[in-house]
This record gives structure tokens, sequence and C-alpha cells, in this order.
């Protein structure tokens, strides 16, 4: 019986009088099936690719959790002690201090003085606490080089884009200038100037990182600032695991009182992948309208199909056949487009989304989205979940026409004919 089922529910996708017309909208509800699959398993791709993208380089340059001082100088005394502190809770991998600020760099030259304003990092990548981020870490490998030029002078890095912006090369000699410990000279005020010779430039691939920002060691920082070697900006710490990082900031704002102020990678950007998630959650909901409009071009082909077939269906219940049998018949059309589509589009999609983020294929400007290429991570749980999702949808579609076709009365049916 099971044979004779899909004998009959094949032949009425594509056979008979009509058969032509029949088989033209049956390949039109497949295909509106697996466009609507394909476009969501790529843009399911698309927006899981930009929350690692933008996650993976944040926390190349920046560390897992932020420990700061409650004071009026916004700046850590005494770090040595807090760093120690720092290490000895559970779930910190390494930590190190850090001094930020906002900064000008000026280069002159024969053809005159050219300006970029840049946050001014000054690191200290030998820390005993191990290095607070994946920059530290190649600064203390050699990787990147922060050495004390022949010179004599503060090395400095730049990111490319800003060290492009400045025109400046390995060799150069930059002003940096700091508006942060003003003094007056007969009541004038007077910024801190100091000269840095540039070592090395860097590419995080973070348009913002690479256009902003500039580093340089903790005591040449110190320096500029006028700050003692005892005060830093701030210690960095690394989680053994990024993803517990708010859990070690809960232990850490305990350990080390009201008097600090700690603050995971997660609080600190949650309205940037607050907004990816709501982009992701919204671009979902359209292209799943798009699989919903599929299974209504499912309906309504076999409810042509039960209009068209309604005499073969009468004899059929005639003969012997079953209300359940009928209703097999109908399940099993609906379920080989459903099936077959659905298959389809992850196919295409997953092939789709892999080449846009292996190829590069989609260009973006990075100063709006920062990163210059659209990336792609394809979850094959996020798969699996549109796959099962577009299979049972194609299965309720089937519900109504099978249930028509059922409840046809065989008299009826071929008298009407």
């Amino acid at each position: 019986m099971k044979r004779l089922d899909w004998y009959i529910a094949r032949h009425y996708l594509g056979a008979g009088a009509t058969g032509r017309l029949l088989s033209l909208i049956t390949w039109i509800a497949l295909g509106g099936l697996t466009v609507g699959v394909t476009a969501l398993v790529v843009v399911m791709a698309i927006m899981s690719g930009m929350q690692q993208e933008l996650r993976d380089r944040i926390l190349d340059t920046t560390p897992h959790i932020y420990v700061m001082q409650r004071s009026e100088s916004v700046r850590l005394h005494d770090w040595q002690s807090v760093l120690g502190r720092v290490l000895e809770v559970d779930g910190v991998a390494s930590a190190a201090p850090f001094i930020q600020s906002e900064v000008s760099l000026v280069r002159v030259d024969s053809l005159g003085r050219t300006t970029q304003s840049a946050s001014f990092y000054g690191v200290d990548a030998n820390a005993d606490g191990g290095a607070a981020t994946e920059m530290e870490r190649q600064i203390a490998a050699g990787v990147l080089d922060l050495e004390e030029p022949e010179s004599g002078l503060p090395p400095l890095l730049l990111g490319t884009d800003l060290a492009e912006a400045l025109s400046a090369q390995r060799g150069d000699t930059l002003v940096v200038v700091s508006f942060e410990n003003l003094s007056f000279f007969l009541g004038a005020p007077e910024a801190s100037i100091r000269q840095f010779e540039v070592t090395g430039t860097f590419a995080t691939g973070m348009y913002q990182y690479d256009r902003r920002n500039a580093y340089t060691t903790l005591s040449a920082a110190q320096e500029l600032l006028g700050l003692d070697p005892g005060t830093a900006g701030a210690i960095g710490a690394r989680a053994t695991d990024a993803e517990l990082a708010g859990e070690v900031a809960t232990s850490l704002r305990q350990g080390l009182g009201p008097s600090y102020f700690v603050q995971s990678w997660q609080s600190q950007n949650s309205a940037l992948f607050q907004n990816l998630e709501l982009t992701k959650l919204a671009m979902q909901l359209i292209l799943f309208l798009i699989v919903l409009v599929a299974a209504f071009n499912i309906v309504s082909t076999l409810v042509m199909v039960v209009s068209d077939r309604t005499r073969e269906i009468g004899i059929l219940k005639a003969m012997g056949m079953t209300g359940s049998g009928i209703v097999r018949v109908f399940v099993l059309q609906g379920a080989w487009i459903g099936i077959v589509g659905t298959l389809l589009g992850a196919v295409a999609g997953v092939g789709l989304a892999w080449a846009i983020g292996a190829f590069e294929l989609i260009s973006l400007p990075a100063e709006v989205y920062y990163v210059d290429h659209l990336p792609t991570v394809i979850r094959w749980s996020d798969v699996a979940l549109i796959v099962v999702g577009s299979i049972a949808i194609s299965f309720l579609a089937t519900v109504y026409p099978a249930r028509r076709a059922a409840g046809l009365d065989p008299v009826e049916a071929i008298r009407d004919e």
C-alpha cells in the first residue's frame, strides 16, 4: 500500500492532461522553498560571522577584564600590589598594567606639518603577570618592535591607517602632545610634549583600532603624562575563557572591594553586540516569512491537485482506498517538495556562505562597519534548526489539502466530473 501511495503521489505531482501546468506549479513551490532556505542560511552565517569577527578583533587588542581605581585622578595607584591581588583570583590567566590617554601626534617635514589625534597606550609587555592582550603578547614575543631605538627616543607603534594618515614610516620622529597634565607658565597653559620614534606598525583588521591606536612602553607613557612609576591607568586581565569574563569580573569585584571598578569586555561592548543580536533577529523573522510564503505555495499546489484530480480521488475511494490512504498521498507530495526544497536550499546556502567568507566576495567600508569585508561563520546547529523548521512547516502545509481530499464523497466526486 505504501508503494501505491507513493506512486499516486508522484503521478499527481506532474502527470495527466494538465500535467505540464501542475508540474510547473510544483517546481515553483520547490524553487520558492529553496530560495527561502538559502537566504535564511546565508544571512544566519553572515550575522554569526559579524559577531565572531568583531569579538575576535576586539579581544586581540583589549583585555577581557578592566580593573580601575575609583579616584578623582582616574588613575590606579600602587598598581604592583593590585596586580598581585588580581592574579590570585580564580579564572585569571594573566594581567598587566596599562595607561590610556588621548593625544595628538604631529609629524613635521619639509612639506609642512601633519597632525592626527590618537588613543595613546602605554603597556608593560614584560610584566610579571603576563600579557593582557594579544597585542601585548606579540610585543613581548618580538613580533611587534617596541624596543628602545638607537636614537634613545621612546619607541612608538602605530596602527597602519594612522601611520598612513601621518605618512609616517619606521624610523620617523613624531611629536606626541598631551593635554591631560597641563601646566601653567606665567598664566599660560603648557601641554606636555615629547618626541617619539616610530619603530613599527600593526594591523588588527579593525578600522577603528588601526586608525586610532598608538602604543609605547609604560615608562614612556608615565613620563609623558607626568606619572610616577607606581601609577598606571588600569590593569587589564585575561580570563582563562573569554566567555566567562563576566563571572571572573564578579569575583574580582568582590575580592578587591568597592574602591575598585571592574568591567568585563561583554559589558563594555554590550551596546554593539545587542545591536547585532537585534539585527540578526529581525533578519531571521523577515526571511522566515519567505519560507512561510513558500509553504503557502505548497498549499496552493496541493489544492489545485485536489481540484484537478477530484474524479480520480472519487474512483480511488470507490475502489476501497481509505481516507487515511488519501491523506498519505497528499502528505507525500508536500513532503517531497518540503524535503527536496529544504535540502537543496541548505546545500546552496552553505556553499554560498562559505564562498562569501572564503573569497571575501563582498567588500564593506571599514570606517562604517568596523571590518573591510563581509565575514561568515557556518554554525551547523543553526543550519539544522532551519532544516527541521522548514520541513516541519512543509508538512503542516499539507494538512488542509489532505483533509479536503480525504473528505470528498466518492459518488459526488465522480458525478461532478
